[in-house]
């Protein structure tokens, strides 16, 4: 019997079947047939320990599976590679049982020993995984962070079908963190097959494995046959084709050789395509909580003093960047996007005020400004972003130098710390899950500033670090006014260190050709972003 939990901060009720009952199946799918989305970019990876970015996001969401899940097009919780869960009276203890005959796409059978191995494989430092800290309320990930463990003490393995999880502190958001990619369960002997090109042979249980990889053409991915969730896929094949420019990707639909053009309208010809009615009707827009942001290294000369840092946020035109996309977004004040609870209502950050820049600039000791480099990934309208950038800051005589770069290089150079300012567009923070905290631990908190990690400004600040950890520890629903209240003074906290310059929240926008099918949800779904290739269909 399946047993039902009533107890995060976010008063979630799951207890789902292999449909939880938020999801009916669309009766008009049809299976068969194969789409071609492209990309300007290659993927980097389809490790889910390792890929952290939106274009390959989706991609292995459909390659692997976790314990936990959500409704299609939703953030809504269900059950995954667990048919169900219990959690002990204190929240410390949670215990998964795993649907049975579940295979990997090398055929052999998924048990528990694979969710061990797959959570202690992301916690290993030398995995270098961005998403370690999610796991960090599983109780031994400190002694695995610090490389004085090989494992998590905290998870054990009961019998074949069934694993235990205890956390070292309450977490109210430990369900939301098994959804995840990171926590995607992985073949212990396809990743050691494969060694360092586990990204490249992907093996997992997911509703499409990899057929093909010719790198800068194409990857293919092919239906599974064995997979456990009925019916699904609808699709026979995904052919992702890599090296496409998005105003090319754009022509191509308008042709028909083309189903989703995967980098979205071409900012430059968004009027053009709203315009045409035949093109409007096929554009799908969505709410996302997203916050497009640059990053100032804290560890880089000058950014280290935080004079310098508000300095830079208070010479940037958000206004006038909004203007560049065609006014797809509104000024961002904070980490947090609007919708987002824990969002500080009133706050309104830093005003635009070239004078008072200049003021703190020669406060810090640099009246006649500096000289510094903005790394942006190369797809339009980044580049044309960091020039208004550029621009700003020339007015308060800080010389930037763009590097233009395929977002797999400004990703290593945020990672590796060598970039004193991103310009996160293409990359910019989309939430994992619906939660204020996922805003903070892997792009502000310290778990991030680590090689690899995706705190690309390498902030670290400690007393916030335990305020977020104390908000997270609060999973009693009639605190949940108190928790958010929390998180907003962490966000404060780190708006007064200045280690971001929150741009704007952004809409997104994609378009699809006439023969594909499903809900318009699965096209901007939260979670499977830019598309739930695992739901979507062709109708011809």
């Amino acid at each position: 019997m399946k047993k039902l939990l009533c107890t995060t901060a976010l008063s979630l009720c799951l207890a789902f079947p292999a449909f939880a009952d938020g999801y009916k199946p669309d009766p008009n799918a049809k299976s068969g047939g194969g789409i071609i989305i492209t990309y300007k970019d290659d993927v980097a990876t389809l490790d889910p320990a390792i890929g952290y970015d939106w274009q390959n996001w989706s991609m292995i969401k459909s390659i692997f599976d976790g314990l936990m899940d959500y409704d299609p097009g939703t953030t809504d919780l269900r059950t995954g590679l667990a048919e169900s869960y219990t959690v002990s009276d204190d929240g410390m203890v949670f215990t998964f049982k795993l649907r049975s005959g579940v295979k990997f796409h090398n055929g052999r059978v998924m048990n528990a020993q694979d969710v061990k191995y797959s959570l202690d494989r992301v916690t290993n430092p030398t995995t270098q995984s961005p998403g370690a800290g999610f796991f960090g309320s599983i109780a031994g990930y400190d002694a695995m962070s610090s490389g004085d463990a090989t494992e998590l003490e905290g998870v054990k393995v009961v019998d074949d079908s069934t694993v235990e999880i205890t956390l070292s502190r309450p977490d109210a958001t430990f369900l939301h963190v098994m959804a995840l990619n990171f926590a995607s369960v992985v073949a212990k002997e396809a990743v050691e097959a494969a060694g360092d090109d586990f990204g490249k042979q992907p093996v997992g249980t997911g509703a499409f494995k990899l057929g093909e990889w010719t790198l800068g053409q194409r990857l293919v991915f092919e239906k599974n046959a064995d997979y456990w969730r009925d019916g699904i896929p609808y699709l026979d094949t995904v052919t992702f084709e890599v090296g496409q420019e998005p105003v090319v990707a754009l022509l191509r639909l308008q042709n028909g050789e083309v189903d989703v053009p995967g980098d979205g309208i071409p900012p430059a010809k968004f009027r053009e395509v709203m315009s045409d009615p035949a093109q409007a009707e096929r554009v799908i827009e969505g709410g996302q909580l997203h916050t497009g942001y640059i990053t100032l290294n804290v560890n880089t000369p000058p950014m280290d003093d935080v004079r310098v840092r508000k300095a830079i946020n208070m010479a940037i035109n958000k206004a006038r960047v909004v203007q560049i996309i065609n006014g797809r977004a509104v000024p961002a004040t904070q980490p947090l996007p609007p919708s987002m609870p824990g969002y500080t209502d009133g706050y309104a950050g830093y005003a635009f005020d070239v004078d008072g820049a200049k003021a703190l600039l020669a406060e810090a000791g640099l009246p006649d400004g500096f000289s510094t480099e903005l790394y942006v990934m190369n797809t339009d309208p980044n580049p044309r972003i960091a020039q208004a950038i550029q621009n700003d800051l020339a007015a308060i005589s800080v010389t930037v130098a763009i590097k233009s770069l395929a977002q797999a290089n400004v990703i290593e150079a945020g990672g590796n710390g060598s970039a004193p300012m991103i310009w996160s567009g293409g990359m910019a923070w989309i939430a994992d899950f619906p939660d204020a905290s996922n805003f903070y631990g892997p792009i502000l908190g310290c778990s991030g500033a680590v090689e690899g990690g995706w705190n690309w400004s390498w902030y670290c600040n400690k007393e916030l670090d335990a305020m977020a950890t104390k908000a997270d520890s609060i999973t009693d629903p009639g605190m949940a006014d108190e928790r958010l209240k929390m998180w907003s003074d962490v966000y404060m906290g780190v708006m007064e260190d200045a280690p971001w310059v929150p741009v704007f929240n952004e809409q997104r926008y994609t378009m699809k050709s006439p023969r594909m099918g499903g809900a318009d949800a699965l096209y901007v779904d939260p979670v499977s972003i830019p598309v739930n290739y695992d739901y979507v269909y062709v109708t011809e």
